[in-house]
């Protein structure tokens, strides 16, 4: 009897597997002007703005049989340079979630999960499709092409891939007492591949995406509660009480050469306080090009330009009316399959009236405002993966 269950043990853990993984992206980064009305040069380390924010992780895998496995996923961000939790001290910051795969039906996972948008838009984005970091973003990351934001509280699904079309849905459940959809929210994309062709797009809503309670809500839903609508390009707009962006773009490969568009639309509704009544509108739309040169080597290359439209507040006065050109160039260089070394600069120019009604200024992937209309960032880093 002793030797079956030992049989029967060792049987079910050859069937599971646990693998520890991680990414370590530390970067000296310049900002020749951030800081608001009084700042001025920065020069400092990074290691959550890079191509990929630094963290480690465990994934866990078991066959249930039938094409049938359980699943999860833990992982931190991380920031090497003080040692604390990224995702404004969130500690499983970046996912945690359980659920089951199927290799007919697809997975079904529950937690802290990324949105459809990072899953089928941001692969063709300036951002996804050229690798780049935290300065190839969209201006404010308003459609979340730069995963900027996790989603709490999430049930999701993801299709296998038949015949390069792949499908998703996720729900965020908001878990007010009292009220079954506040701070609750949806996502859903589709994407497909043939041959050089790409094509994604996705669409998500939260109703009541800021909330008072910390690590609650879509934009306050980090341990810490600090908003994402912090900077003048959207902070006007935090007392929205529904939120929605939908993004499709497109690849196309040729030889070594990688070319992606796409567009997003972002919208803030249900405004109160002095923009009762009204809604601001964001349009975004990006080019880039990615070349391979050797297999060690590559180049990018991306413009972005971001419309806000205006928005009247209740005394008549016009705000939002803001529009931000951003050019972006990178090179990258693998030392090996596992290291590589890359420098990337970008330039941005804002104009007209920023959300809060004062002169519209520049801010490059959310690193933090400018004191004008105009930033230069710069940053050259070292990335391993394990």
């Amino acid at each position: 009897m002793v030797g079956m269950v030992g049989m029967y043990s060792a049987a079910a853990h050859a069937q599971s597997k646990v693998t520890l993984y991680g990414i370590l992206d530390e970067g000296v980064m310049f900002l020749n002007n951030v800081g608001g009305p009084t700042g001025g040069k920065k020069i400092f380390l990074d290691s959550t703005s890079g191509i990929n924010g630094s963290r480690f992780g465990f994934t866990g895998v078991e066959d249930l049989g039938s094409g049938l496995q359980a699943i999860f996923t833990l992982e931190p961000g991380l920031n090497i340079n003080n040692g604390q939790s990224a995702q404004g001290g969130t500690f499983l910051g970046r996912q945690a979630f359980v659920g089951l795969r199927s290799d007919l039906f697809g997975s079904l996972t529950f937690g802290r999960q990324y949105d459809m948008v990072l899953y089928f838009a941001q692969p063709v984005t300036t951002q996804g499709s050229q690798a780049g970091t935290a300065i190839f973003l969209h201006p404010g990351d308003l459609d979340n092409t730069g995963n900027s934001l996790r989603v709490n509280n999430s049930i999701r699904y993801m299709s296998p891939v038949y015949r390069g079309l792949s499908v998703g849905g996720e729900y965020s459940v908001g878990g007010v007492p009292g009220d079954g959809t506040a701070n609750s929210g949806y996502s859903v994309g589709v994407s497909y591949a043939n041959g050089p062709f790409t094509f994604g797009g996705a669409f998500e809503y939260f109703k009541n995406p800021t909330s008072t309670t910390a690590g609650a809500g879509f934009f306050t839903g980090n341990a810490n509660g600090a908003s994402q609508l912090s900077q003048s390009l959207n902070k006007g707009y935090a007392s929205a009480s529904a939120y929605q962006t939908a993004v499709v773009g497109a690849g196309y490969a040729i030889g070594p050469v990688n070319l992606t568009t796409s567009w997003s639309n972002t919208q803030y509704a249900g405004l109160g306080g002095v923009l009762a009544g009204s809604a601001a509108h964001f349009n975004n739309v990006d080019f880039a090009v990615k070349w391979l040169a050797t297999p060690a080597l590559s180049f990018s290359a991306a413009y972005d330009y971001l419309k806000g439209e205006s928005v009247h507040t209740t005394a008549g006065q016009t705000v939002g009316n803001q529009h931000y050109n951003q050019v972006m160039l990178m090179a990258d260089y693998l030392l090996s399959k596992r290291t590589d070394l890359y420098v990337e600069g970008a330039w941005q120019r804002a104009s007209g009236t920023s959300s809060t009604g004062a002169p519209a200024v520049a801010d490059i992937g959310n690193l933090g405002d400018s004191s004008n209309n105009h930033q230069l960032a710069i940053r050259a880093a070292l990335r391993h993966k394990f």
